[in-house]
């Protein structure tokens, strides 16, 4: 494994996302002085919070699986993630609400969604979900600790007896193909097979390894912090802090002084110049080579979708709701079809529903609900004038859900925040888009961008935009391995 050149005593860390302060955290446990810099006044990056009134929002990801994960980041200063923070297990993680009016709970236990599914499909499709749990098992132990858990060089590190089992389980063929070996029904194989749109590639073109992000969303199990996701930044930077780390808010970097291949120090945007022996960069990866370093990744990249996030906060109950809710459209292919092919907004929207209050009440006032609405999007690349497009699409979205059940959803909303594409990519996102790079086979493990700056010796990225990948279980590893090439191999937990 390739490390970072010269001397390594003073690190400083440029962002205080989960996958910054992962890597502080590990850094500090190896002996580093470590400063982090981030420009905002609280830590998280992509996995903030948003308040208005009595209203609570997680302005990222809603949905934690792995849990182990943040115990073992912790670990690593000998601390316990249950000190920090308070996960509550979801049952169901999800609920599906599908065209026809019908629901499927998927349930923390595997038992409970084979009932679920047989309720529902019959026990053909039972047993088809059994068979799948298997095999998403299978492709788990496979995979993580041999092509994820890792840093990767290049190619040739994939080479090796798990490959040979990948390739023979079929996990280079395609996902929704792999997925119709074991349901039959559309819609088990929609509730087992979205998933892969987190990695930016639609179902029927993402490869059946991704059934591994469906293992970890409902298998797995699914995991809430109390206080919302945000909770979990806050309780990675309080016990990086606690250890030594000096975490500077509302410190705007301008760029790092690069001489002869080395990073010299880091800018900020007052002028101020501090040095460092080595400098890793937490912001979106293509937007921090090109205004950071001054220079632009030279390959073509494609994107993942972007979404439309809406922060409603509603004065009713609505019952029939889980903490997670996913509404399905009655078209599939063609929605996807629209948003990675044909730069248009979903006319049929699929839609996640996060309803955080049925788990936490304190995340609204009494009797209210804070709901967080995500709806897929073409990213910029579309070009889509989102200004003109934006409050139009809002409108269709609102009432898109009150056909779904949330009836007089637009007249109880006393609360509404809207992101759109353009904002996420004002906020310092590649293409517009919170979910990085797709996960196409061109952009995934050796072959997507490495988290060692090419052409210089002490620059390191972290994050999504990196190895291994998109999400919270991927940006806490890319902490470790950002640290790895730091400081050699560390203890895994």
């Amino acid at each position: 494994m390739r490390t970072v050149a010269g001397p390594t005593d003073k690190v400083i860390v440029v962002g205080a996302g989960l996958g910054g302060l992962a890597c502080a955290i590990h850094l500090v446990a190896a002996g580093r002085d470590v400063t982090v810099l981030e420009r905002t006044s609280a830590p998280g990056g992509r996995c903030g919070e948003r308040r208005d009134g009595d209203f609570r929002f997680d302005t990222g990801p809603t949905v934690l699986t792995m849990p182990e994960l943040l115990d073992r980041t912790m670990a690593a200063v000998g601390e316990r993630s249950a000190d920090w923070v308070d996960l509550v297990r979801l049952d169901p993680a999800y609920r599906a609400h599908f065209p026809d009016g019908s629901t499927l709970d998927v349930r923390a236990a595997t038992t409970d969604t084979a009932a679920e599914i047989g309720r529902l499909c019959g026990l053909r499709e039972a047993d088809g979900f059994l068979r799948f749990v298997d095999y998403a098992s299978r492709l788990y132990d496979i995979c993580w600790d041999a092509f994820i858990d890792r840093n990767l060089d290049g190619p040739l590190d994939l080479a090796g007896p798990s490959l040979a089992r990948l390739t023979a389980s079929g996990g280079f063929g395609r996902l929704s193909r792999r997925i119709g070996t074991f349901f039959a029904d559309p819609r088990t194989r929609r509730v087992f097979s979205f998933q892969a749109l987190y990695a930016g590639v639609p179902p029927h073109r993402a490869r059946a390894l991704y059934a591994l992000i469906s293992y970890l969303d409902t298998v797995a199990g699914v995991y809430y912090p109390r206080g919302g996701m945000h909770a979990v930044a806050r309780a990675l930077a309080d016990v990086a802090a606690k250890h030594g780390v000096d975490i500077r808010y509302d410190h705007e970097v301008a760029g790092v002084d690069l001489v002869q291949g080395r990073a010299r120090a880091v800018c900020l945007a007052d002028g101020t110049r501090l040095p460092a022996d080595v400098v890793v960069l937490n912001p979106d990866l293509p937007v921090a080579a090109a205004e950071l370093l001054g220079r632009p990744l030279r390959r073509r990249l494609r994107y993942s979708p972007s979404c439309v996030l809406l922060h409603l906060g509603v004065a009713a109950g609505y019952p029939h709701l889980a903490h997670h809710n996913i509404h399905f459209g009655r078209r599939w292919r063609t929605t996807f079809d629209e948003i990675t092919r044909h730069g248009r907004t979903m006319s049929d929207p699929s839609l996640l529903v996060c309803n955080p209050s049925i788990t936490e009440p304190a995340m609204a006032p009494p009797g209210a609900r804070g709901l967080y609405v995500l709806a897929p999007a073409p990213n910029l690349t579309a070009g889509i004038d989102w200004r003109r497009t934006g409050p139009r699409y809002v409108e269709h979205l609102i009432d898109t859900l009150e056909r779904r059940g949330y009836r007089g959803l637009s007249g109880a909303t006393t609360v509404r925040n809207v992101v759109l594409p353009s904002d996420w990519a004002a906020a310092g996102m590649a293409a517009g888009t919170p979910f990085a790079l797709a996960h196409t086979v061109g952009q995934t493990g050796p072959w997507r961008p490495a988290n060692l700056a090419p052409r210089l010796e002490n620059v390191v990225f972290v994050g999504s935009g990196t190895q291994p990948g998109v999400g919270v279980p991927m940006v806490l590893v890319s902490g470790r391995l950002a640290a790895e090439r730091v400081t050699g191999p560390v203890p895994r937990g």
